[in-house]
């Protein structure tokens, strides 16, 4: 039994503005029907009101008493025209009757269960035979299920259109069912075609109202409540009403049937929603981009030109978000931030410059744009869109939000954890002091591969490396991320490295560290491919300090190992392997003061390139293969 609200339906006023709204909205010269003629003349859609005598013959003749709403209905009017776009007569008490399967559905349904289908499954699936049918002249079936009832008496309606899925939708009541009829017929007329009259009433003037006072309540920071109400005027169809409710969406994470309708064609707000709208779009690969014009339908000529540049943009990684003024500012600080790994402080540079953000027009709710940008488009989480929500902008004054918790924590040890951030099982990185990320390809690579490479993902990178045409089996060319590691570090990352050979290892410390400090980790504890590993050296002024690499279960070492890192802490009697490597990450954390950004590494994109080797060439008779793809 399901529960609704007991709150008796004022069924006249209700029924006299939908007639009138409907009456309203023909054109005058329309050929119509003498019932519809009538009906506009009249501006009354029911028939004339059920006795209660025709009402106890109706339910003496069904073996039923009706349900509340649909009774009281009845004491209205007999029977309704045009309930909806696709109802055009519903019955009153002389043509309700029992369905009995008359449109022959229910053996198809009743076939599709099995023993998972659950009680709502079973319910839909015996509408076709026990059903009250309330379609007399329609496209859609309309039953009312005398076995679906809540505490007060009421039945769900259940209705059918082949065009609508497969599954009947179903309302808690009848009363229900005709609002979102009256709903429907709203959304159907929103819109007038040629030669129809402007489809204006005191239902669409309050919903523009509302819609107004979401948009206020929006930039207040207000977004649950507007979104409540843009929702509701999206479901009567109104102009704007889906394109502004997209937009609170969108920051919250949803990708799927946002297309920012109506405002993403307006000039003023196309360069903040058309990246992100062709972005989406770009995704979906399987996607026609005749699918992005008709998502565009009705823009000029300059908007769909700036929607194939913007693809062009976005599907060759090279679209930049800008913006003006002092949020424009943050936004290309928040830019170089997130480029280097550090995604935290530039989500904070973006979110605390938000309150001077000004909308070029009424009808954006908050910058956009930067949803589509490759590096600032990784900051969005559903905590920070809803951080960015609730932050006053725009002009508008209101309480501001607390901050979104960071992403990244402030240690290496999270590399520990095999989930939720991938199975990184097997990594190496190289860590050096007072030197810029942009400056490492000059210690670690040679030539053409000495060069920053476009910020990529995790899942780029791999298909660069996929692309290379030559392989050999004494080369270890490392394609690396850069970034920055803590306040005085920097460091590459290899996410994705060979299984580690300790004869021909050449750790890159020494060459790292020319005139300052270097560290470099190869973590294989958990490696599948082969036995646990773990290798840590350390270089100071071009020259390696200390090293110790475990392998085949025992510890090689060189040079004085601080205390902190002496491997016997980590691979003594007993402890297991895999469980040491959280220990000597948060050793290595304490002893040098860095962190590794894990939002970048795992999500985010950074800078990439190419190392020079980390094994050393063949010796005299040691053999060796290369293959060359053609």
């Amino acid at each position: 039994m399901t529960k609704t609200d007991a709150t008796p339906f004022d069924w006249r006023p209700f029924l006299l503005r939908w007639s009138g709204e409907w009456a309203d909205s023909l054109p005058d010269d329309a050929g119509r029907g003498e019932a519809d003629e009538a009906a506009r003349r009249d501006r009354w859609l029911g028939l004339a009101p059920a006795s209660e005598k025709q009402i106890v013959v109706m339910e003496d003749r069904l073996g039923r008493r009706m349900p509340p709403s649909y009774r009281e209905f009845l004491e209205v009017c007999d029977g309704w025209r045009h309930a909806g776009g696709f109802v055009r007569l519903l019955a009153g008490t002389a043509d309700a009757h029992w369905h009995d399967d008359e449109y022959g559905l229910a053996s198809g349904y009743e076939g599709r269960l099995d023993d998972d289908s659950g009680p709502d499954q079973r319910r839909a699936a015996g509408i076709w035979r026990r059903g009250l049918q309330l379609d007399v002249e329609s496209q859609a079936a309309v039953l009312l299920d005398p076995e679906d009832v809540d505490e007060h008496g009421e039945w769900a309606v259940y209705v059918w259109a082949s065009w609508q899925g497969t599954e009947p939708r179903r309302y808690a009541h009848f009363a229900e069912f005709m609002r979102d009829m009256h709903r429907q017929f709203h959304s159907l007329r929103a819109r007038p075609a040629d030669g129809e009259p402007e489809f204006a009433n005191d239902t669409t003037r309050e919903l523009d109202a509302l819609m107004e006072q979401a948009r206020l309540e929006a930039l207040r920071g207000e977004w649950e409540r507007a979104g409540h109400r843009l929702d509701e005027a999206k479901e009567y169809g109104r102009p704007r009403a889906a394109g502004l409710g997209d937009q609170i969406r969108r920051l919250l994470g949803q990708a799927h049937m946002v297309y920012f309708e109506d405002v993403v064609i307006d000039p003023r707000y196309a360069p903040e929603l058309l990246p992100v709208l062709v972005a989406e779009h770009a995704a979906q690969s399987y996607r026609d981009d005749s699918t992005l014009e008709y998502h565009l339908r009705g823009a000029g000529d300059d908007v769909l030109a700036q929607a194939r540049a913007t693809l062009e943009q976005v599907r060759g990684g090279t679209y930049r978000y800008t913006a003006a003024g002092p949020f424009g500012e943050a936004v290309e600080r928040a830019r170089e931030l997130a480029r280097w790994g550090d995604t935290d402080r530039a989500w904070r540079t973006l979110a605390d410059a938000l309150p001077l953000w000004q909308p070029p027009g009424p009808d954006l709710l908050a910058p956009l744009g930067w949803v589509a940008d490759p590096l600032l488009g990784t900051l969005l989480t559903p905590e920070r869109g809803r951080e960015l929500l609730a932050t006053p902008r725009g002009g508008q004054s209101g309480e501001a939000p607390d901050p979104a918790a960071g992403l990244d924590p402030d240690d290496l040890a999270w590399l520990a954890d095999l989930s939720p951030h991938g199975n990184l099982t097997s990594y190496r990185f190289v860590l050096v002091e007072d030197v810029e990320p942009e400056d490492l390809p000059g210690r670690l690579a040679d030539g053409a591969e000495a060069v920053l490479g476009d910020p990529l993902n995790h899942d780029e990178a791999r298909q660069s490396i996929h692309g290379q045409r030559e392989f050999s089996s004494h080369g270890d060319k490392a394609h690396v991320a850069v970034g920055r590691a803590g306040t005085r570090w920097s460091f590459v990352f290899d996410g994705d490295p060979p299984y580690f050979d300790p004869q021909r290892f050449v750790s890159p410390a020494a060459t790292a560290g020319a005139g300052t400090r270097a560290v470099v980790v190869w973590n294989g504890l958990r490696d599948w491919r082969g036995d646990p590993f773990f290798h840590l050296s350390v270089a100071q002024d071009g020259a390696e300090q200390y090293a110790f690499t475990y392998a085949d279960g025992r510890v090689r070492r060189t040079g004085e190992i601080p205390g902190a890192l002496d491997p016997d802490r980590f691979f003594g009697s007993g402890e297991e392997c895999a469980g040491a490597e959280r220990s000597l990450l948060e050793a290595v954390t304490g002893e040098f003061g860095v962190r590794l950004p894990r939002h970048a590494l795992t999500v985010g994109r950074l800078h990439t390139f190419t190392t020079r080797s980390w094994r050393r060439p063949p010796r005299d008779g040691e053999g060796y293969a290369v293959i060359t793809l053609g």
